[in-house]
C-alpha cells in the first residue's frame, strides 16, 4: 500500500511538472482555490501567524494566485523583487509547524522567513522595538520532575541541560538527521538562522512608527536589534517572575508562539529561515494590564517595514 501511494505521487509530480512548464502561474490560478498547486518555482515563504501581521505584507506583494490547501491560503506572486509564497501559520507550535511542513511538500520553498509580533524579555528592550535573533529554542521542551524531600529531583539518567523553573526543567528536543541512517535523530535546543540573511539583516536601516492609529504613541523611537536570542513555545505569557527566568536561563530577547517551530521544520529539510519579530508587549514585565491589545497593530507593522526592507535588500544580490 506504501509504494502504491509513492508511486501515485510520483505520477502527479510528473504531471504537476508538466504542466509547470506549458502553462504560466496566472493560468494555473485562474479558478482562485484549487486542492492541488502547479508551481515548482522557487520561492521564499512568507509566514506570519495572525492576519494582521500578514496585512501590509499582501498589500504589497503582486499577487498570482491562491492555492488553498487544508483550507489553509497560500499566495502566490513577487515581493519587493522576489518570488514568494505568503501564508499564514496560525497561532502556536504545532499550526506552525503543520502549514510550514505543507508548504514545504507543495512548493519549491528554498527559504523561509518569519513576521510578527512577540512578547519582549530583554529588560533593554521596549514595545515596537524589532528584533531578529540569531537562534531560537523550543523553551517549554521540558521534564516535569518529582519532588523528593522537598527538591525537584530530575531522574538519574537524564542531565538538566539549564536551570529550572520549579519542577519545570526546559531540554533539548530530538530533531531529523539528515546526514544519519533513516529514523536517527540528534538532540537539539537552538535553531541557527541563516548566516546569509542575517548577514544582510545587520546591514538594514529602517524608520519604525512609533505611534498607533488611534494616536497611542511609544514613549521612545523604537530601534531594530539584530542579534541574541529568541525562544517559542506553545503558552501565552504574562508574568514578570517567569519572564526574568526566561531572560536568565536563555538570554532571550523575544518569546512567542511559533519561530522555533518553523525553524525546526526547516532544519528537518536543510532550508534556511530568518525571523523578524516586533515587541508588542512586555510578556507581564510591564506596569497594567499586558500592552499587546493596544500596540498589536503597530507591532505587526514594524516588522512588517523590516522584512520589506529585507527582501528588498536581498533581491538586489540574489
Amino acid at each position: 500500500m506504501c509504494k502504491e501511494k509513492r508511486l501515485t505521487v510520483i505520477s502527479v509530480s510528473m504531471i504537476v511538472v508538466l504542466i509547470t512548464v506549458l502553462v504560466p502561474v496566472s493560468a494555473v490560478f485562474a479558478q482562485g482555490s484549487t486542492d492541488v498547486c502547479l508551481d515548482s518555482t522557487p520561492r521564499i515563504a512568507v509566514i506570519s501567524a495572525f492576519n494582521s501581521e500578514l496585512e501590509l505584507l499582501l498589500s504589497e506583494a503582486e499577487i498570482e494566485g491562491t492555492c488553498v490547501i487544508g483550507n489553509v491560503s497560500y499566495h502566490i506572486g513577487t515581493l519587493r523583487g522576489n518570488e514568494v509564497v505568503m501564508f499564514l501559520s496560525g497561532v502556536s507550535m504545532v499550526n506552525a509547524a503543520m502549514t510550514t511542513e505543507r508548504a514545504i511538500n507543495y512548493f519549491n520553498i528554498e527559504r523561509i522567513v518569519f513576521s510578527g509580533i512577540a512578547g519582549g524579555v530583554n529588560p533593554d528592550l521596549h514595545i515596537g522595538d524589532v528584533v531578529v535573533p540569531i537562534q531560537y529554542g523550543e523553551y517549554l521542551e521540558s521534564y516535569f520532575v518529582r519532588e523528593v524531600n522537598g527538591v525537584f529531583t530530575p531522574p538519574s539518567y537524564w542531565t538538566p541541560e539549564f536551570p529550572n523553573y520549579g519542577m519545570i526543567f526546559p531540554s533539548s528536543v530530538s530533531v531529523i538527521d539528515l546526514t544519519g541512517e533513516p529514523d536517527s535523530y540528534i538532540d537539539q535546543f537552538w535553531f541557527p538562522a541563516d548566516p546569509e540573511m542575517f548577514a544582510v539583516a545587520q546591514s538594514l536601516v529602517v524608520d519604525l512608527e512609533q505611534c498607533t492609529p488611534e494616536q497611542v504613541c511609544l514613549t521612545q523611537d523604537p530601534v531594530l536589534v539584530v542579534g541574541g536570542n529568541g525562544v517559542s513555545g506553545q503558552s501565552f505569557v504574562d508574568n514578570a517572575e517567569f519572564r526574568t527566568y526566561v531572560w536568565e536561563t536563555f538570554g532571550a530577547n523575544v518569546l512567542e508562539m511559533e519561530t522555533a517551530a518553523v525553524a525546526h521544520v526547516a532544519k528537518s529539510h536543510d532550508i534556511p529561515y530568518l525571523a523578524f519579530r516586533s515587541l508588542s508587549d512586555l510578556a507581564g514585565g510591564g506596569p497594567g494590564e499586558n500592552e499587546i491589545r493596544t500596540f498589536f497593530q503597530l507591532a505587526s507593522d514594524n516588522s512588517a517595514r523590516v522584512l520589506l526592507t529585507f527582501l528588498e535588500e536581498w533581491a538586489k544580490t540574489h
